[in-house]
């Protein structure tokens, strides 16, 4: 299948994809405004039905549907061809190319009716906007420059903080966003900007170069922020053209076999951890061999021009049945999930409220007092769930900050031989040349702050992930409190009307959860705007963005500042302390890392004394932000049914209802409501198999 061809069905599907959110969002809209217009009514009537929450959630989620995007992320050391690959993916060269990662700025490409580009400061000042050859020509510097400002540790541009580039693309046109990131750098406060953004993109494009297969760098970051998160992520290996380049023969067929069987082993060998989803190796459904400049080439002479044996064709296809196949179908069924939800509840409220139409005053009081016992219950069932909420939180909490103070001190066991290969590759002969000397520090420096880094990440994945199970297990208690709960407000709506409540028959176990539940169990990323697929993310709820913000962004860099400094000085003298005359290459390398090692085990129990606290508490927060959302909204459910009722006792008071007329309204909303419902189950079936 030709690229221009696949394009043709991505964008078809992407527009599949923007009519399904379209007519969605429409109906969640029509949804809410006929619940909005009923509690309003209900004022002059019967009284409001308590669907306050409904409505809020479903708006939310009609916006947030209607302005729904696909936003990948792009990630890459420099040199490796990010911004040549895009240009190509745009079939323009629009973007600086081969920027140091210095000078490189995070940018957003959007879709825009005209091209533009908008440069945004920090510290508040006006954004800036700018043609496209002005953002070329002020935000790229000589790479000499670029190198010295590295060494140095400096930002080319400390007062920006990203660019928007606007274009009138039609992949962009249909829903795509894309965020081109700095390249990797091994300044760790440097990535910062990166990491705030990988946890809220739906896939990673990581783009490698097929010459130098999977560098320290490369994999340190692999390492670091992606193994073990979750995360979606495909690999574009680029310039494989440049294999049959590299050899002595280009047109030796048996060479170049053998040559490019060798790094498909090499990236295998690299990549396949990061390749598994649910259990299932989907390696060649993730890693793609392409050649950016040569599709680039191609799309300058002729948009439309083939670019077969460029890997486009593959990766595009690849992208299309992730994207429109798996997020946008996750997505359309969380929003039918609401609406059935939102349905199921108007339908509930109704069929309470006809029958108490007809009791007088009299009766209806003592039919609410009779259910009292009942909201007590299930005030006691939302106590219960947030007690085990906040026993976990403690738990893991002080858990979690104690296996960080074990890991931190146990850190000196292991120094020697971890360490060795974080070792820079200077002479210790330049320690002695006060020429070279500032090169060595630097060196030695950098070698600290990585060796800090990737054990304090390797700590983190831990940590997220007894989070996560944490998080998992709150969901499984959330649906069997929730599965209580129904069983109680049924017994409300039996002793109220005098009937017998029929079971829900439904095809998911979930549908028969109330609101708060779902949403604890994760069901529910429409009603927040959040579409991180990760734990409770799901919700709405984003603990690794709280995790990221609390910990590793502090954290990390205040480690690796204090023990920079205090274990460099006294290191430094010790090497001073060694003579010239021990400094034998090997010798050397040992009595490095015994000195740092001791001034290492010195220093060890002050990180971990110091660092106990914050982690405790930012695992802490994010119970406390999970616990406050399930704890208002069980409130808030308790809250509508007392007010249902309340708001029908009131109406009875102050006037007479008529109750045929009032009949005839509340069957309409019942109605109404039940056919957006239907209209979202509808569109939900025709997506799946329109892509299907």
């Amino acid at each position: 299948m030709s690229y221009k061809v696949e394009t043709d069905r991505f964008l078809k599907d992407l527009e599949k994809v923007a009519q399904a959110r379209a007519e969605v969002s429409t109906s969640l809209g029509r949804m809410a405004q006929t619940i909005e217009q009923a509690e309003s009514q209900g004022k002059q009537t019967s009284g409001g039905l308590g669907l306050e929450r409904e409505i809020e959630d479903i708006k939310v989620a009609s916006k947030n549907l209607s302005k729904g995007v696909f936003r990948l992320m792009v990630l890459g050391d420099m040199k490796r061809g990010k911004s040549t690959f895009l240009n190509a993916l745009i079939g323009e060269n629009l973007l600086p190319s081969d920027v140091n990662p210095c000078t490189a700025l995070l940018t957003v490409l959007r879709y825009g009716p005209e091209k533009k580009v908008t440069v945004h400061f920090k510290d508040g000042k006006s954004p800036k906007q700018l043609n496209f050859k002005s953002f070329k020509q002020d935000y790229t510097i000589d790479p000499a420059e670029a190198k010295k400002l590295e060494q140095e540790k400096k930002q080319a541009f400390p007062d920006v903080d990203y660019a928007v580039v606007e274009y009138p693309l039609p992949l962009l046109e249909k829903g795509v966003e894309i965020v081109d990131s700095p390249g990797l750098n091994d300044t760790e406060a440097r990535n910062e900007l990166s990491l705030g953004y990988i946890n809220n993109c739906h896939a990673i494009l990581f783009v490698l170069r097929a010459s130098q297969p999977c560098t320290l760098g490369e994999r340190r970051y692999l390492e670091n922020y992606i193994k073990g998160r979750g995360l979606s992520v495909f690999f574009l290996v680029n310039a494989w053209d440049q294999v049959r380049e590299s050899l002595i023969d280009p047109d030796d067929t048996q060479e170049l076999q053998e040559a490019e069987g060798r790094l498909r082993q090499v990236f295998k060998a690299n990549l396949a951890e990061y390749c598994v989803v649910d259990g299932y190796d989907v390696y060649d459904e993730r890693v793609f061999e392409v050649s950016a400049i040569k599709a680039l080439r191609r799309r300058m002479k002729d948009a439309s021009a083939s670019l077969e044996g460029t890997g486009f064709t593959e990766f595009m296809g690849a992208l299309n049945t992730f994207l429109t196949k798996e997020r946008a179908i996750s997505e359309i069924r969380q929003a039918r999930t609401l609406a059935r939800q939102t349905s199921n509840r108007v339908c509930e409220a109704i069929e309470r409220r006809v029958p108490l139409l007809e009791q007088n005053v009299k009766e209806l009081k003592e039919r609410i007092n009779s259910v009292e016992p009942e909201f007590n219950k299930l005030t006691k069932i939302g106590d219960e769930f947030k007690q085990e909420i906040k026993a976990i939180r403690d738990s893991k909490a002080r858990g979690i900050a104690d296996s960080f103070r074990t890991y931190v001190l146990n850190l000196g066991n292991s120094f020697e031989t971890d360490f060795m290969r974080y070792q820079p590759e200077l002479r210790f002969t330049d320690f002695f040349s006060q020429g070279k000397r500032e090169a060595f520090e630097a060196g030695l420096k950098q070698a600290f702050e990585q060796y800090i880094t990737d054990k304090l990440s390797a700590w983190s994945i831990t940590a997220e992930k007894e989070i996560n199970a944490a998080f998992s297990q709150l969901a499984k208690s959330a649906e069997n409190y929730g599965a209580s709960y129904n069983k109680v407000t049924d017994k409300i709506t039996e002793k109220l009307t005098g009937q017998k409540v029929q079971p829900t028959i439904s095809t998911t176990p979930e549908d028969n959860s109330p609101t708060w539940a779902k949403w604890a169990m994760g069901l529910f990323s429409l009603a927040r705007g959040n579409i991180a697929g990760v734990a409770m993310a799901g919700a709405g709820f984003d603990w690794k963005n709280i995790l990221l913000n609390l910990i590793t962004v502090f954290s990390i860099s205040t480690i690796i500042a204090t023990f920079t400094g205090i274990i460099l000085g006294p290191l430094y003298l010790a090497l001073l302390g060694m003579g010239v005359g021990v400094l034998q290459a090997d010798q050397a390398r040992k009595e490095l890392v015994k000195a740092a090692k001791k001034e290492l085990v010195k220093y060890l129990p002050q990180v971990a004394d110091q660092q106990w606290q914050p982690i405790h508490d930012a695992v802490k927060e994010c119970f406390d932000v999970y616990e406050k959302e399930v704890s208002d909204r069980i409130n808030d459910d308790i809250k509508s049914r007392k007010a249902e009722l309340d708001n029908l006792l009131q109406q009875k008071e102050s006037r007479e209802i008529d109750r045929k007329t009032e009949l005839e309204r509340l069957k309409k909303i019942e109605s109404d409501v039940s056919s957006e419902s239907q209209s979202i189950e509808s569109v939900y079936q025709n997506f799946l198999a329109s892509v299907g």
